[in-house]
């Protein structure tokens, strides 16, 4: 062999990975699309519907900014449909008025589209609209000033986006079911990984295995962006019974689950630092008390039960006595004067208030329901 050129890798292992990374992403587009079907479908009847209204009903020619202004106004996101349906409409007011206005004064031309964008847009601003808003009025402007000359077509135009939007109020008033049930299917996650991180650490504590805990702590690391998906979806559930007329009997169910978003949150990140200071005692091989790793145990099982709860769209209020029944055992667990085990009971007791407040409790109330830690 030429010593010159090490040999190279079989390249079995690394084209295996290729290729299930492959199908991964497969699956993971495919879902993005399972997961948007119903809005596609939406946009696309809305476009159809907006152009046979403003070209068979109302008798426009090619308004081909009726289904554009619907497509706009719906997106692929339930949130924020309506104030998209009015930044849409009344941009398009605005750079029409704006782009005839000018073009009928000094004409239309390269200084003059400059002048026409920087005003549409600087009154668009002046009226603190969003993006939306503002970028309806440049583009209308810049149509208007450069082939709509016509006052009366500039009129059409305006007419065009209220139909589109119109069309897009009345589909945005039709939603399925699945963003109101997204919201607690998501929490019910958020609470199998708490539960599952817990059970984890128990496992970590018994057998002092470094390894283990590193995995453990690898993977409570990567739960940042789940409670981000849940407040998403938390905001797009209200979003959907603030369109529809048809959903308003969710509000209240969907304004308690909000209010889990916070607690929630926090005994997420108090797992994760539970994980890592089980991690770092394993490491430095400092003794943690194994009756703590059968208490988290204990308190996997009734997370267990919230997620279960939560996934059933019902308040997890019934774990709340197995919630204070653990409060008060765990001011009786054993102590040590080993730094990394007072960490992991003062993370235990957090974790507890945290699911006593996802129960419904008030936050106070939930901390007040874990006495003091035993002075013997």
């Amino acid at each position: 062999m030429d010593r010159r050129f090490p040999s190279r890798p079989h390249p079995g292992p690394y084209v295996d990975l290729v290729v299930a990374r492959g199908r991964t992403s497969v699956r993971a587009r495919l879902a993005r699309l399972r997961s948007k079907s119903w809005q596609v479908g939406q946009c696309a009847v809305a476009a159809g519907a907006a152009w046979f209204i403003a070209a068979d009903v109302f008798g426009h020619r090619t308004p081909f900014f009726a289904p554009i202004a619907a497509v706009v106004s719906l997106g692929t996101s339930y949130g924020q449909r309506l104030r998209r349906v009015a930044e849409v409409t009344l941009g398009v007011a605005i750079g029409v008025f704006l782009g005839d206005l000018f073009t009928q004064l000094v004409g239309s031309g390269g200084w003059q589209v400059a002048v026409i964008v920087g005003l549409a847009m600087t009154s668009a601003l002046l009226l603190d609209a969003g993006a939306i808003f503002v970028t309806q009025a440049a583009v209308q402007s810049i149509v208007v000033s450069t082939l709509l000359p016509d006052p009366g077509q500039a009129f059409l135009r305006w007419s065009d986006a209220v139909i589109g939007g119109g069309v897009a109020l009345l589909a945005a008033a039709v939603v399925p079911a699945a963003p109101l049930r997204r919201p607690r299917e998501q929490a019910a996650v958020v609470v199998r990984r708490i539960s599952a991180l817990l059970r984890a650490s128990a496992e970590s504590i018994e057998d002092g295995d470094v390894d283990r805990a590193m995995r453990t702590l690898a993977d409570a690391r990567t739960t940042d962006g789940l409670v981000a998906e849940l407040r998403a979806a938390a905001d797009e559930g209200l979003s959907v019974v603030a369109s529809s007329p048809f959903r308003r009997s969710h509000r209240g169910g969907l304004r308690r689950l909000t209010d889990l978003v916070e607690p929630l949150d926090f005994a997420l990140r108090n797992t994760r630092v539970l994980a890592r200071r089980v991690a770092v005692a394993n490491y430095r091989d400092e003794p943690i008390p194994r009756e703590y790793a059968g208490f988290l145990r204990d308190l996997s099982d009734v997370t267990d039960g919230i997620a279960e709860e939560l996934k059933a769209d019902r308040m997890a209020s019934g774990a709340r006595d197995r919630l204070s029944a653990l409060a008060h055992a765990s001011s009786e667990l054993p102590r040590t004067p080993v730094l990394s085990a007072e960490v992991v009971l003062a993370q235990m007791r957090s974790i507890l208030a945290d699911l006593l407040a996802v129960t419904g409790l008030d936050p106070l109330a939930a901390t007040d329901q874990i006495p003091p830690l035993a002075t013997s």
